[in-house]
């Protein structure tokens, strides 16, 4: 699953390259930083750029998840912090969204 959601997360980085004028490096995209100190994203792009992952995440996987949510914010370490961090986050919400009637 993490191979799937990772290609979301490339492709939601690949879009919005399209209309950037500053491209978002996609060749260490695992390590990439997302949000914080050493982020490429500013809250509000943030809560963009989660938004379009979630409507990939859907097309994907044929179910709505939220990531950009109060269990994700509360986290000791940002979940947003990097892709690797977001990919292992909307795994674990896939999962529990799985196991629901």
């Amino acid at each position: 699953m993490n191979d799937r959601i990772l290609q979301v997360i490339v492709s939601a980085i690949e879009e919005l390259n399209e209309s950037r004028e500053e491209k978002i490096p996609t060749d260490n995209v695992l390590d990439l930083s997302l949000y914080g100190d050493a982020g490429i994203f500013e809250s509000m792009h943030l809560v963009g750029f989660l938004a379009l992952v979630e409507e990939k995440l859907e097309d994907e996987f044929d179910v709505e998840v939220t990531l950009a949510s109060e269990k994700a914010v509360s986290r000791r370490v940002s979940p947003f912090s990097s892709v690797r961090r977001l990919i292992d986050f909307t795994e674990e919400e896939l999962r529990l969204l799985a196991t629901l009637p």
